[in-house]
């Protein structure tokens, strides 16, 4: 009865809100009619793409090279600037786009993986009157569906569920996620609706029962981010862009016009990061689409510029996939310090984050082991005292640079902007900064709309709505099952090629290995628990994938997903690119050290060596350290003090257990903390203290000893899988 109640007061507490934004919204909703008159959708008059496939790396460096002056040149590669090189080259423009390192390695593959409206910035618009909030989510909205429809195989709806425990925030809540949904308007992707106590239990049953009222539900969108900014680079590339990766602009080039005297940019002096080449590429018009380094380069163009970029670092952590339903996420709105905290299925993994901290501008941001105990106390309070939350358990983390700008324009020069920035220098240099992934379409509209009228270039409207992106136009739901049929793969990667490579799934497929085995026929796995294969390393390099941290991180998600399964594969990842890209062993080598060095620090792998070091405190009771020691002489027969592989090889024989050598070596290198070859007493103690204080997961190891011992009599077969593999 309450229950009914609590809804039925939300009329009397939302209704003055309700009449305003429906107000609003109509209005805006007129607007935009009566612009869409004025261009016909993208897919209704654009020409087909100029290239099949895109051109390779090197046919895009002679592009650059030999073309005598473009009409547009873009200095970035993340979603934005993909973004407005797709618009530019689509309007008939002749298009160049460079990169210092790959297409989103910055903040664009470092996201929440959500493509939102933003639900707070509608409670922020209403609760201050603010229309240019409104706006913004208004356009998010607008955005957000158009995303969905133009890269499906990327993309889908996921319902986040708000949990309740006070009776008042019902209500409260109820008319916020009403109006959320009341903005989006056509574009709203399913209605939300309340759910009691036990329907919220039913849906999320490892949520904290204590105290909770019921939960509401609504929609929004999620993608894999990484996937998505190489879908729009290589759709610009198809359509004749000439992208390039790994090129590092150097300096800005300028000229000046002879008629009015006036400097100008003309382009850019380029050098190729790879092989140290330099070169110039001439352009009527550059854009400056460089996330948070935007401010280095505004001071190529005018050392004297003033900084407009505020870098905030947002951390996220990736824990089991036994951490949320696999198709329900969960909105933490007011956190211990009032931050918001998502907790995301993704990938079959689970996601949680962000925070939100002031930073310095780097290449390499690092994840916090502060910020990483924030989100996990966090996480503890949502979750059910029946699930503990171990340090152990986080399988990955990574920070990404969030580049908050100031208007300069703006006479308030200290307020942070709430949309996306604009800039036209003097010398006719254009910025584009701030704003959000999911809005990244109708920004890159803007700036090209601010170059083509600052620059007077040919160019008609904008024809990116509607405009499908690489892999998605002739994607279907059940496109996977003809990978099946025609090819013999698994099921679980015929999925898996489909939902990442969309149509082109097909050429992945081709080029797939067979494994001679009866079944899978073909798609040889480049680890035992994710479904990528080797034929996606071949693929990735036709992708522009240049680097091993390339294929680990954005062309797979493996390092984003489990940083020890992401080094388990790379061995053999560098093997496949050293034979397709001709690497000598100094190369294969100095990859695989770069790579380990990026997994150590960028994703989180230094996090799961300060957990167990050879300084780690033994925290256990003296009858754990009894039990402990008695298992380890099971395999310490000689007692020597310490177990080499002959000790584990010689138990697991005795009840005839077979095991490779190399997977037995990397077992207790996960635990060998001195790297002497062998496992010391006091480093298995270490272990396992630290896994009873849930700061380590799935060790090998401990598994492998512990069923060893009890079952040496009975002969049965000894799991070594990674279970979670956590940090």
């Amino acid at each position: 009865m309450a229950f009914q109640k609590a809804v039925k007061g939300t009329i009397l507490v939302g209704g003055g809100a309700l009449a305003t934004v429906l107000g609003l919204s109509q209005f805006a909703h007129y607007r935009r009619k009566q612009m869409n008159l004025a261009y016909v959708k993208a897919a209704d008059c654009i020409s087909e793409p100029v290239n099949r496939e895109p051109p390779s790396r090197e046919a895009q460096l002679l592009t650059l090279q030999n073309t005598s002056e473009f009409d547009i040149l873009v200095i970035g590669g993340g979603a934005t600037g993909s973004g407005c090189a797709l618009d530019a080259v689509t309007r008939g423009l002749k298009t160049a786009l460079v990169e210092r390192d790959d297409f989103s390695s910055g903040t664009s593959s470092r996201s929440t993986k959500l493509i939102h409206g933003g639900v707070r910035y509608l409670q922020k618009a209403i609760m201050k009157l603010d229309i240019e909030q409104y706006r913004m989510v208004k356009e998010a909205l607008h955005e957000r569906a158009n995303l969905l429809e133009i890269a499906p195989h990327l993309s889908a709806p996921l319902p986040i569920m708000l949990p309740v425990y006070k009776w008042w925030q019902l209500p409260y809540y109820w008319v916020g996620i009403k109006l959320y949904d009341l903005v989006a308007g056509s574009n709203c992707l399913k209605s939300s609706y309340v759910l009691s106590k036990s329907r919220a239990l039913e849906h999320f049953p490892m949520l904290q029962k204590d105290k909770l009222v019921g939960a509401i539900v609504y929609y929004d969108g999620q993608h894999n981010d990484a996937r998505m900014n190489l879908a729009i680079a290589l759709t610009a590339a198809r359509y004749g862009a000439a992208t390039a990766n790994y090129m590092e602009v150097v300096s800005l080039l300028k000229k000046t016009d002879p008629q009015t005297g006036k400097v100008h940019v003309s382009g850019a002096r380029c050098k190729d990061v790879l092989t140290g080449q330099e070169f110039d590429v001439r352009a009527k018009c550059v854009i400056n689409a460089t996330g948070p380094f935007t401010d280095s380069v505004r001071k190529m163009d005018d050392k004297d510029a003033a900084a407009i970029c505020q870098p905030s670092a947002g951390v996220h952590i990736v824990m089991p996939g036994y951490y949320s339903p696999e198709s329900m996420g969960l909105l933490d709105p007011a956190t211990s310090d009032g931050r918001v905290i998502f907790f995301l299925p993704w990938q079959k993994m689970t996601i949680a984050g962000t925070t939100d901290t002031p930073t310095d501008v780097t290449h390499h941001p690092i994840p916090s082991e502060e910020d990483i105990n924030f989100i996990l106390n966090e996480v503890r309070n949502y979750l059910s005292c029946d699930v503990e939350v171990g340090r152990g358990d986080v399988l990955a983390a990574w920070s990404g640079i969030r580049p908050l700008v100031t208007d300069p324009k703006s006479a308030d020069t200290q307020s942070i902007s709430r949309n996306h920035v604009v800039d036209i220098s003097e010398s006719g240099l254009i910025t584009i900064a701030g704003g959000k992934w999911t809005t990244y379409r109708s920004m890159a509209e803007d700036t090209i709309n601010a170059a083509v009228k600052t620059h007077n270039l040919k160019a008609g409207p904008s024809r990116t709505v509607g405009l499908f992106l690489q892999g998605g136009k002739d994607w279907s739901p059940t496109l996977y099952i003809r990978l099946v049929q025609d090819y013999g793969l698994e099921s679980e990667v015929a999925q898996h090629l489909a939902a990442t490579y969309g149509d082109k799934a097909f050429e992945v497929a081709k080029m797939a290995s067979v494994t001679g085995k009866r079944w899978p026929i073909v798609g040889v796995r480049l680890v035992s628990e994710f479904p990528y294969i080797e034929a996606e390393v071949k693929y990735g390099i036709k992708e522009y994938a240049c680097t091993a941290v390339d294929m680990i991180s954005r062309r797979t998600r493996l390092a984003f997903l489990n940083v020890q399964a992401a080094e388990e594969a790379l061995p053999r990842i560098v093997e496949l690119m050293g034979r397709e890209l001709n690497w000598d062993d100094y190369k294969k080598q100095e990859q695989l050290e770069t790579a380990r060095k990026f997994l150590y620090y960028e994703m989180g792998y230094k996090s799961r060596s300060e957990q167990l070091t050879d300084r780690s405190e033994i925290s256990l009771l003296p009858s754990d350290i009894d039990r402990y020691k008695k298992r380890f002489h099971k395999f310490d027969a000689d007692q020597k003090g310490f177990i080499t592989i002959v000790d584990v090889q010689r138990v697991l024989e005795s009840i005839n257990v077979q095991m490779d050598e190399n997977t037995l070596h990397e077992i207790l290198n996960e635990v060998d903390l001195n790297k002497n070859g062998q496992v010391e007493l006091n480093e298995f103690l270490q272990l396992m203290s630290a896994i009873q204080k849930g700061r380590v997961s799935g060790s090998r190891l401990a598994i492998l000893m512990k069923t060893a011992e009890e079952n040496l009599d009975r002969r049965v077969p000894i799991p070594v899988d990674r279970s979670c593999g956590g940090l």
